[in-house]
């Protein structure tokens, strides 16, 4: 039987930094902190996302590679918003991630009906990649964030990893929510 701690929200957050002190290199850290352009230009795993969904800044080639909205236009109260999730659903249920292959890529309405392709979510369902792995997920030196539920979406607990690839986010290339997003267009 695993042994489950929980922490409090600033306990865990300090618990993280703690450890990205003792093992992150001075790179890692200018990307966790307040990420500039040029880290976000020259980050690896962004480089892989750019090449990896470019063919998808057209929507139809995306639901032509088995990609379909899902959730809405996903906003925040006051952190800016996440966008339009396309999610490939054998992707999701998989249980692997592969960062040539996002299981969602993420679209902002435009003030003209049209959609804007800005970036990928990487997502596993938790106890698909608990029952193989001892730890969370981290691809190319960056850690998925844990969703919990019950949650907005519906879904069982799961890891994601937002890569805002396509349009530079002022507070983070890695966070969840993208400041500079807006759902406003959505529906027009």
């Amino acid at each position: 039987m695993r042994n489950v701690i929980r922490l409090g929200k600033r306990s865990a957050v300090l618990l993280v930094g703690l450890i990205a002190l003792g093992t992150a290199s001075p790179r890692t850290l200018a990307q966790e902190g307040h990420a500039h352009a040029p880290a976000q230009k020259g980050s690896a795993l962004v480089e892989v996302v750019r090449e990896s969904t470019e063919r998808f800044k057209d929507v139809a080639v995306a639901e032509a590679a088995g990609y379909a909205p899902q959730f809405g236009c996903v906003s925040g109260a006051d952190s800016g918003a996440m966008g339009l999730h396309y999610v490939n659903g054998p992707l999701v249920m998989d249980g692997e991630l592969d960062p040539t292959r996002p299981e969602i890529v993420i679209y902002e309405p435009t003030s003209n009906g049209g959609l804007r392709l800005v970036g990928a979510d990487y997502l596993v369902l938790a106890d698909a990649w608990n029952a193989k792995h001892s730890a969370p997920p981290q691809m190319m030196g960056q850690l998925f964030h844990l969703f919990e539920a019950p949650n907005r979406f519906g879904l069982p607990a799961f890891y994601t990893l937002h890569v805002w690839a396509w349009k530079a986010n002022p507070t983070g290339t890695f966070v969840n929510w993208h400041s500079k997003i807006s759902c406003d267009g959505f529906g027009k």
